[in-house]
């Protein structure tokens, strides 16, 4: 088993190498021009002379970004679970939190900015607003799936709504928790490299807008791959705390079509 994924995780390793190989052949045979698509050599070069000058702006958006995703969790939980155990929460608020999701966060930001100025804080806002409509769908439903039949069963017993909830409810959910926090860290990335290009004079965001309005491409792709790996890393270590958690939940590698 040790030996299978070994080989799957090399396997995975040589297509994404791969990729690379092919974009950079593909940018030298074409002869395309930086101004439209720099070589990923390009890219690393450029990583690397630049990132002393990068790095405050890298702790920016990455403190930034966990700022709004961790006030996001904590408000999409407290919805989710208020959505999940009562149907009246779920007839009244549902309907509005759809509607304020639907709204493009471009359109969201120059109203955190008229509110609290430019900086951080509509930057930790559009990361919370964007990220936490996951988490309370996801709350909501594996709320929602836990059996009737068990909790008659504990009700018999004695418990209480907060006992059924604490001790049947919220367990359950943790697959679907952990599932939406994989996808929530991504969306808080796109909300406060949004805001930043918007409406802050730090972070990644920002420096993708400078370097864009200068004709420095090599400098916007560094950008991309700074947020490409955060966001990675994050979901791995998501992953790995999922597996910790929820592994009784979690399909064997074995049981999964190749």
């Amino acid at each position: 088993m040790k030996k299978r994924a070994l080989r799957q995780k090399l396997w995975s390793a040589g297509l994404i190498l791969l990729f690379f190989a092919g974009w950079e052949a593909f940018c030298l045979i074409s002869g395309m021009s930086d101004l439209i698509l720099p070589r990923p050599s390009q890219v690393f070069v450029t990583l690397w002379q630049r990132m002393p000058i990068l790095w405050p702006h890298i702790l920016q958006t990455l403190g930034t970004t966990m700022t709004g995703f961790v006030l996001g969790v904590a408000l999409g939980v407290l919805l989710g679970a208020v959505i999940g155990v009562s149907r009246t929460a779920y007839d009244t608020v549902y309907p509005l939190l759809i509607g304020f999701s639907s709204i493009p966060k471009v359109a969201v930001v120059p109203i955190f900015v008229l509110w609290f100025g430019s900086g951080t804080v509509p930057a930790v806002l559009t990361s919370l607003s964007i990220c936490f409509f996951p988490i309370v769908v996801n709350i909501a439903t594996g709320l929602a799936t836990t059996e009737p039949e068990m909790e008659d069963v504990l009700k018999a017993l004695g418990a209480s709504k907060f006992d059924i909830l604490w001790n049947v409810g919220l367990p359950r959910t943790m697959p679907f928790f952990f599932a939406s926090l994989k996808v929530a860290i991504t969306y808080a990335f796109v909300g406060t490299v949004l805001a930043e290009t918007v409406a802050s004079n730090r972070g990644i965001g920002n420096v993708m807008m400078s370097a864009s309005s200068n004709f420095n491409v090599p400098l916007v792709f560094a950008g991309l791959f700074i947020l490409a790996g955060l966001g990675v890393a994050l979901y791995v270590a998501f992953s790995l705390i999922e597996a910790r958690v929820t592994g009784w939940a979690t399909r064997k590698n074995d049981l999964i079509a190749a």
